[in-house]
């Protein structure tokens, strides 16, 4: 018994750690590219680093698979975002920060052919700005 509970807690504390290190490189990549681009937020590179983020996340990669997202749509969604939600608060710029949590970006590509106002506000009160 006592084995088994040692195998447990191992396999749980590795789990803790490699989330822990996808959520502080997922923090660490929106920081960056909210510093890069926020004083050039229609440079078509933003995309170009969001879309290759997404495909090499393991979580965020299987949504974009199932959606067959692409760079475009990634851009189309990006513009809706930043019709409506064109602010940052503190580490947030939500038409950034939408694309690199698994939740949000599932309804973005769920709902990419909503009005941008409605797109906006689901993701504002999302990141509860």
């Amino acid at each position: 018994m006592n084995y088994f509970l040692i195998v447990a807690v191992i396999v749980l504390t590795i789990f803790f750690v490699i989330e822990i290190r996808r959520s502080l490189s997922r923090s660490k990549k929106t920081v960056e590219l909210i510093q890069k681009y926020i004083n050039d937020k229609k440079n078509p590179q933003l995309i170009d680093e969001m879309f290759q983020f997404a495909i090499n996340d393991r979580r965020l990669s299987r949504i974009v698979k199932k959606y067959n997202a692409d760079k475009n749509d990634f851009a189309a969604l990006y513009k809706k975002l930043l019709l409506w939600a064109d602010f940052k608060k503190y580490n947030r710029f939500v038409p950034i920060n939408s694309f690199f949590y698994a939740s949000a970006l599932e309804y973005l590509l769920s709902h990419k052919n909503d009005d941008a106002k409605s797109l906006a506000q689901k993701m504002l009160n999302y990141f509860h700005i």
